[in-house]
């Protein structure tokens, strides 16, 4: 992976809805952690409604926040490497999944580009339209400021359209 000069945040969405959900969410960040990444906090685990493709189980999503020195396209690349490793297949777009982590945002960076073929836009494109991503990035990051709308990620949860049902995972 190329390195950058200095540790960057990244805050990352992670969500299951197949097999052991929470096992798979932990999995997940322990890659991280096993790869010299420091993890800086992890929300709480939500139990959320699907969004878009309905036709599926619930999903477990939460956010967890990491630090190190990658290329915002190394990151991305890591990502899907952990996703294919936990078994994640692309069948039916934003269908079922076994892990999904999606990169919400790399410090205050804003990008849209593609590279290799893979397409990488920060912050994320739709993570102010989802309280899936909301309620847990507020909940470790509430006074963190969207690169793009300005906006605190509090304030953007308190001023979210989302009827999607999220709630704590008491498992």
């Amino acid at each position: 992976m190329k390195k950058v000069s200095r540790a960057q945040i990244a805050y990352l969405g992670l969500g299951s809805n197949l097999g052991d959900r929470a096992a798979n969410l932990l999995r997940a960040v322990s890659a991280f952690v096993a790869a010299d990444f420091d993890l800086i906090a992890v929300s709480s685990i939500y139990e959320t409604e699907p969004v878009d493709y309905l036709d599926q189980p619930q999903f477990l999503n939460m956010v967890a926040a990491v630090a190190g020195r990658l290329e915002p396209f190394s990151l991305l690349n890591f990502c899907l490497e952990i996703e294919m490793r936990l078994g994640r297949r692309r069948t039916i777009p934003r269908g079922q999944r076994t892990i999904d982590i999606d990169l919400l945002m790399l410090d205050d960076l804003i990008i849209d580009d593609k590279r290799n073929g893979i397409d990488l836009t920060l912050p994320h494109p739709r993570m102010h339209l989802r309280r899936f991503v909301l309620a847990p990035i507020s909940e470790i990051a509430p006074d963190l400021e969207h690169p793009v709308l300005h906006m605190k990620m509090s304030r953007l949860l308190d001023n979210l359209d989302d009827p999607a049902a999220v709630r704590l995972f008491l498992d």
